[in-house]
Protein backbone atom coordinates (compact mmCIF):
# COMPACT_ATOMS: atom_id res chain seq x y z
CA UNK A 1 0.00 0.00 0.00
CA UNK A 2 1.16 3.69 -0.66
CA UNK A 3 2.35 5.79 1.76
CA UNK A 4 -0.60 8.41 1.53
CA UNK A 5 -3.36 5.28 1.29
CA UNK A 6 -1.62 4.17 5.14
CA UNK A 7 -1.44 7.45 5.98
CA UNK A 8 -5.20 8.18 5.33
CA UNK A 9 -5.78 4.25 6.96
CA UNK A 10 -4.49 5.28 10.10
CA UNK A 11 -5.29 8.65 10.23
CA UNK A 12 -9.26 7.48 9.93
CA UNK A 13 -8.63 5.02 13.44
CA UNK A 14 -7.85 7.56 15.76
CA UNK A 15 -8.62 11.37 17.08
CA UNK A 16 -7.26 14.14 15.53
CA UNK A 17 -5.18 14.40 18.87
CA UNK A 18 -3.68 10.97 18.35
CA UNK A 19 -2.96 11.62 14.79
CA UNK A 20 -0.94 14.90 16.32
CA UNK A 21 0.92 12.38 18.37
CA UNK A 22 1.61 9.97 15.65
CA UNK A 23 2.96 12.84 13.74
CA UNK A 24 4.93 13.83 15.85
CA UNK A 25 6.44 10.03 16.68
CA UNK A 26 6.58 9.83 12.84
CA UNK A 27 8.69 13.30 13.31
CA UNK A 28 10.83 11.75 16.12
CA UNK A 29 11.46 8.25 14.88
CA UNK A 30 13.19 9.88 11.63
CA UNK A 31 15.27 12.44 13.72
CA UNK A 32 16.70 9.27 16.10
CA UNK A 33 17.02 7.29 12.94
CA UNK A 34 18.88 9.88 11.12
CA UNK A 35 21.18 10.13 14.27
CA UNK A 36 21.88 6.83 15.62
CA UNK A 37 22.24 5.43 11.90
CA UNK A 38 19.03 3.78 11.35
CA UNK A 39 16.86 3.41 8.85
CA UNK A 40 14.81 6.57 8.64
CA UNK A 41 12.21 4.23 6.11
CA UNK A 42 11.59 1.94 8.28
CA UNK A 43 11.30 4.12 11.31
CA UNK A 44 8.87 6.64 9.69
CA UNK A 45 6.95 3.00 8.68
CA UNK A 46 6.89 1.71 12.06
CA UNK A 47 6.33 5.32 13.87
CA UNK A 48 3.22 5.71 11.73
CA UNK A 49 1.43 2.49 12.46
CA UNK A 50 2.45 2.28 16.72
CA UNK A 51 -1.12 3.10 18.02
CA UNK A 52 -3.12 1.71 14.84
CA UNK A 53 -5.47 -0.09 17.66
CA UNK A 54 -5.39 2.43 20.20
CA UNK A 55 -8.44 3.66 19.99
CA UNK A 56 -10.08 0.02 19.23
CA UNK A 57 -12.25 -0.70 21.97
CA UNK A 58 -10.85 -2.71 24.88
CA UNK A 59 -13.25 -5.87 24.25
CA UNK A 60 -12.10 -5.68 20.08
CA UNK A 61 -8.11 -5.43 21.78
CA UNK A 62 -8.83 -8.46 23.59
CA UNK A 63 -10.58 -10.69 21.50
CA UNK A 64 -7.36 -10.08 18.75
CA UNK A 65 -4.64 -11.11 21.43
CA UNK A 66 -7.22 -14.46 21.75
CA UNK A 67 -7.39 -15.02 18.34
CA UNK A 68 -4.21 -14.36 17.37
CA UNK A 69 -2.53 -16.20 19.95
CA UNK A 70 -0.96 -13.55 21.63
CA UNK A 71 0.69 -13.92 24.90
CA UNK A 72 -2.50 -13.88 27.11
CA UNK A 73 -0.53 -13.03 30.19
CA UNK A 74 -0.88 -9.67 28.35
CA UNK A 75 -4.69 -9.16 29.87
CA UNK A 76 -3.99 -9.67 33.34
CA UNK A 77 -1.84 -6.11 32.77
CA UNK A 78 -2.74 -2.68 32.18
CA UNK A 79 -4.88 -2.44 29.24
CA UNK A 80 -2.29 0.52 27.64
CA UNK A 81 0.23 -2.42 26.74
CA UNK A 82 -2.29 -4.11 24.50
CA UNK A 83 -2.40 -1.88 21.31
CA UNK A 84 0.56 -2.50 20.30
CA UNK A 85 0.95 -6.19 20.03
CA UNK A 86 -2.77 -6.39 18.61
CA UNK A 87 -1.26 -3.75 16.34
CA UNK A 88 1.79 -5.98 14.89
CA UNK A 89 -0.54 -8.46 13.91
CA UNK A 90 -2.97 -6.27 12.06
CA UNK A 91 -0.81 -4.73 10.38
CA UNK A 92 0.97 -7.62 8.82
CA UNK A 93 -2.47 -9.22 8.05
CA UNK A 94 -4.28 -5.56 6.62
CA UNK A 95 -1.30 -3.73 5.00
CA UNK A 96 1.11 -7.39 4.06
CA UNK A 97 3.76 -5.74 5.82
CA UNK A 98 6.37 -7.85 6.87
CA UNK A 99 9.25 -6.52 7.61
CA UNK A 100 10.40 -8.09 11.26
CA UNK A 101 12.24 -4.90 12.63
CA UNK A 102 9.20 -2.63 11.59
CA UNK A 103 6.50 -5.35 13.39
CA UNK A 104 8.84 -5.92 16.38
CA UNK A 105 9.11 -1.73 16.60
CA UNK A 106 5.39 -1.96 16.81
CA UNK A 107 4.90 -5.06 19.07
CA UNK A 108 7.34 -3.63 21.55
CA UNK A 109 6.54 0.16 21.86
CA UNK A 110 4.20 -0.40 24.84
CA UNK A 111 6.41 -2.40 26.93
CA UNK A 112 10.27 -2.83 25.20
CA UNK A 113 11.64 -5.99 25.79
CA UNK A 114 15.26 -7.38 26.07
CA UNK A 115 17.86 -7.07 23.28
CA UNK A 116 16.04 -4.57 21.33
CA UNK A 117 17.33 -3.49 17.77
CA UNK A 118 18.16 0.07 17.36
CA UNK A 119 14.35 0.78 15.53
CA UNK A 120 12.98 -0.72 18.24
CA UNK A 121 14.46 1.68 20.33
CA UNK A 122 13.82 4.64 18.84
CA UNK A 123 10.34 4.26 17.90
CA UNK A 124 10.12 3.24 21.56
CA UNK A 125 11.67 6.29 22.83
CA UNK A 126 10.23 8.41 20.55
CA UNK A 127 6.84 7.60 21.69
CA UNK A 128 7.66 8.76 24.95
CA UNK A 129 9.35 11.78 23.81
CA UNK A 130 7.81 13.05 20.67
CA UNK A 131 7.15 17.08 21.01
CA UNK A 132 3.45 16.76 21.91
CA UNK A 133 4.50 14.94 24.92
CA UNK A 134 4.16 16.82 28.52
CA UNK A 135 4.82 15.09 31.15
CA UNK A 136 7.12 15.27 34.25
CA UNK A 137 10.37 14.35 33.30
CA UNK A 138 10.06 14.27 29.36
CA UNK A 139 13.11 17.05 29.38
CA UNK A 140 15.23 15.05 31.02
CA UNK A 141 14.17 11.66 28.33
CA UNK A 142 14.96 14.41 25.56
CA UNK A 143 18.02 15.96 26.77
CA UNK A 144 19.59 12.33 27.29
CA UNK A 145 18.39 11.22 23.75
CA UNK A 146 21.28 13.67 22.54
CA UNK A 147 23.76 11.36 24.62
CA UNK A 148 22.17 7.76 24.64
CA UNK A 149 19.33 5.65 23.19
CA UNK A 150 19.89 3.43 25.95
CA UNK A 151 19.70 6.42 28.39
CA UNK A 152 17.14 8.39 27.43
CA UNK A 153 14.56 4.69 27.21
CA UNK A 154 15.90 3.56 31.05
CA UNK A 155 14.62 6.99 32.09
CA UNK A 156 11.78 6.72 29.91
CA UNK A 157 10.83 3.18 31.72
CA UNK A 158 11.27 4.54 34.92
CA UNK A 159 8.73 7.14 34.06
CA UNK A 160 6.47 4.88 33.20
CA UNK A 161 7.04 2.54 36.31
CA UNK A 162 6.87 5.23 38.79
CA UNK A 163 3.68 6.19 37.04
CA UNK A 164 2.11 2.58 37.21
CA UNK A 165 3.67 2.20 41.43
CA UNK A 166 1.98 5.67 41.79
CA UNK A 167 -1.50 4.45 40.84
CA UNK A 168 -0.96 0.73 42.48
CA UNK A 169 -0.92 -0.52 39.27
CA UNK A 170 0.86 -4.15 38.15
CA UNK A 171 4.25 -3.83 36.33
CA UNK A 172 4.07 -5.80 33.04
CA UNK A 173 7.85 -7.73 33.50
CA UNK A 174 8.78 -7.46 29.98
CA UNK A 175 8.81 -3.35 30.99
CA UNK A 176 11.29 -4.31 33.60
CA UNK A 177 13.47 -6.94 32.01
CA UNK A 178 13.91 -4.25 29.17
CA UNK A 179 15.16 -1.96 31.78
CA UNK A 180 17.53 -4.37 33.58
CA UNK A 181 19.03 -5.79 29.87
CA UNK A 182 19.40 -1.96 28.94
CA UNK A 183 21.68 -1.08 32.07
CA UNK A 184 23.74 -4.63 31.08
CA UNK A 185 23.87 -3.38 27.72
CA UNK A 186 25.18 0.60 28.64
CA UNK A 187 27.40 -1.66 31.30
CA UNK A 188 28.81 -3.70 28.72
CA UNK A 189 29.29 -0.88 25.78
CA UNK A 190 31.80 0.84 28.67
CA UNK A 191 33.97 -2.27 29.32
CA UNK A 192 34.41 -2.93 25.17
Amino acid sequence: MKRDKLIQAVQQQMPERRWLHTLGVMETSVALANEYGADPVKADLAALLHDYCKYWSIERQKEWVIKEHLPVELLQYDKQLWHGPVAAELVQQEFSINDEDVINAIRYHTSGRTNMSMLEKIVCLADYMEPGRDFPGVDQIRELSKQSLEKALIAGFDSTIRFLISKGKKIFPLTIESRNFLIDEMKNMKEE
